[in-house]
């Protein structure tokens, strides 16, 4: 379980992020039953890829927890409108998160942002389904190809993150939380994609380095679920809305760029 007053990192956070952390951190101790395993595999220093299956919107709360309780302040990559929205735009510009703008032309732009933060030595949160996976199951979805493409170019480790009790927490569609829900989160080794370094972005080689990265996460959510995933060719957000006979939704121009 998480401690109440844990020795979280300090330094990095901003003035605003860091009082989002003070003020969330508490109601995570005495409203959500956190488990946090492998917390020792994530690196305490220099760049490195947090990337993490997608269950719920409460997500990035619980990943920024998790890194912040291994020794790490995590900046994530996020919509560009939610950096000019009252209070929590200033939340997002203290923590130096990365916007996206969707449907524009700059949208790729968020890929620079994040070699440029990796660069640096910063921890990197990152979802590659790209949105909440829609399987019915909750199992995950094809990774599009942009954490793949950041890792490869930058040679930043990723390491895997699995969790598993968000979607009861703060199932899809709903915006009030159910109190005391478990929610259990842990990471792996950092995946193996030093044979692709040095060779040509082409799809097979993205696709390779992608397939090894939702391999990882899918491995550990196994685990934390005590039953192997299904052996289905996993899907991504178009196949499960046709599969479940649902209107296809369009592909935010943002989301487009940059899996591709």
């Amino acid at each position: 379980m998480v401690a109440l007053t844990p020795r979280l990192p300090r330094r990095g956070r901003g003035i605003w992020y860091g009082l989002a952390i003070e003020l969330i951190w508490p109601l995570l101790v005495l409203f959500v039953r956190m488990r946090m395993t492998g917390r020792e595999k994530v690196p305490k220093s220099g760049a490195v890829l947090l990337a993490s299956n997608h269950l719920s919107n409460v997500d990035p709360i619980l990943l920024t927890a998790y890194a912040l309780a291994s020794g790490r302040v995590p900046r994530y990559l996020a919509r560009a409108n939610l950096f000019t929205a009252p209070v929590i735009g200033a939340v997002m510009r203290s923590g130096r998160h990365i916007p996206v703008d969707r449907g524009s032309a700059r949208a790729g732009l968020a890929l620079d942002a994040a070699r440029t933060a990796l660069a640096e030595g910063e921890c990197v949160g990152v979802y590659p389904e790209g949105t909440f996976t829609s399987d019915p199951d909750h199992w995950p979805m094809r990774g599009k190809s942009g954490v793949a493409r950041v890792a490869l170019a930058t040679r930043t480790p990723v390491v895997p993150v699995a969790q598993w009790g968000p979607e009861r927490l703060l199932p899809d569609g709903s915006a009030r939380p159910r109190p005391w829900t478990e929610v259990h989160i842990t990471c792996g080794d950092p995946v193996d994609l030093s044979d692709l370094y040095g060779k040509p972005m082409t799809k097979q080689v993205l696709d390779e380095a992608t397939a090894r990265i939702m391999a990882a996460i899918t491995g550990l959510l196994e685990g934390l679920r005590g039953e192997p995933a299904p052996k289905r060719e996993l899907v991504d957000r178009a196949d499960a809305r046709r599969v479940a006979d649902v209107p296809e939704e369009r592909e935010p121009e943002a989301e487009r760029r940059i899996a591709e």
